[in-house]
């Protein structure tokens, strides 16, 4: 029998599960690493005359015992008609009888697996002393990681601006109101990134938003928002020349992400400068952060494996909790 989960569902089942997001993320970058996980990079498919593009988002886990791919439609005329621009479903399949598992909407997995890898980079690579968070963007992704960072977290404050001033005063009241710390809407992205000792972007950005004139030694920056397309970025040449990087996986930012991209074709980048993954960090097979003063960057691109440890996650409480749709696709 195949489980479904819908959106709602999922949003259920992960409304109390923070942590346990976290330590699966963690393990399966480490796994990456230590060759217990496979993830190529995803092919992009265009079809010829339009904008869209559809990524196919493998991974395979000997641990987690599944094989999954989310097939993720990133169409950005989707826009003009109120609809979402990004849409996924993730499918996974058990490596042992090659059994269709499970089938989940791929919305709020995503946007919670992403906030989750943002959590693990950052507690690996931030500064102990760290205390003000700083947020450039307002949406959905935003909410995510303010839940995923803030509880339990020793951060003081957090600034943050977006592009709608009713949005951004909205996102502060709810960290404020609902998560305890004290939140301000700041004018502009440099006023957020040149206060904060953890900045995060969450934009759809295609021109750079945060320039490395602005940062300070000792920062971490969390890179996360721009759409996995090499033209896209939030963060400008300098800024990525400025830090030391830190990726999700080499192949897939090689092939998708323009904020490493458009600096290697510049020649301000070389491919060693973002070949650490964060599982070599995780795993103790390179060093993140090796002094007070380093600047840190973790460039998020969003990886199938970390569907397939959500998806693992959600597939073990959904059984526990006797929640989803059970179907026999073979019926």
């Amino acid at each position: 029998m195949t489980l479904i989960l819908t959106r709602s569902t999922i949003r259920e089942l992960l409304a109390d599960q923070v942590e346990e997001v976290e330590a699966a993320v963690a393990r399966a970058h480490r796994d990456l690493t230590l060759g217990r996980a496979v993830l190529p990079a995803p092919p992009a498919l265009r079809l010829p005359g339009t904008q869209g593009t559809f990524l196919a988002m493998a991974a395979a886990s000997a641990p987690d015992g599944l094989a999954v791919v989310k097939l993720l439609a990133d169409l950005p005329g989707n826009r003009d008609h109120g609809l979402p621009v990004q849409r996924s479903a993730v499918l996974a399949t058990d490596t042992d009888t090659g059994a269709c598992h499970a089938l989940l909407d791929g919305a709020e997995l995503t946007r919670v697996r992403t906030a989750a890898a943002t959590a693990v980079a950052t507690r690996a690579l931030a500064r102990a002393d760290a205390c003000t968070l700083g947020l450039i963007g307002t949406g959905p992704l935003a909410r995510a990681h303010a839940r995923a960072l803030l509880p339990g977290r020793p951060y003081e404050q957090v600034v943050l601006w977006g592009r709608t001033p009713a949005g951004a005063h909205d996102l502060a009241a709810w960290i404020t109101d609902e998560l305890g710390v004290p939140a301000k809407v700041l004018d502009g992205p440099r006023a957020v990134t040149e206060a904060c000792d953890v900045l995060c972007t969450l934009t759809p950005s295609r021109e750079p938003l945060v320039e490395g004139a602005w940062l300070t030694p000792g920062q971490h920056i969390n890179a996360v928002g721009a759409p996995p397309r090499p033209d896209h970025r939030e963060l400008d040449t300098e800024a990525m020349r400025r830090c030391r990087i830190v990726v999700d996986a080499h192949d897939t930012a090689r092939t998708k992400s323009g904020e490493v991209l458009i600096p290697l074709a510049e020649g301000a980048l070389r491919e060693d400068d973002f070949r650490t993954e964060l599982g070599d960090v995780l795993a103790g097979t390179a060093p993140g952060r090796t002094a007070d003063t380093d600047l840190t960057l973790f460039n998020s691109v969003g990886v199938g494996l970390q569907d397939l440890a959500v998806t693992r996650l959600l597939t073990d409480l959904a059984e526990r909790k006797g929640l989803g749709i059970h179907v026999d696709l073979g019926a």
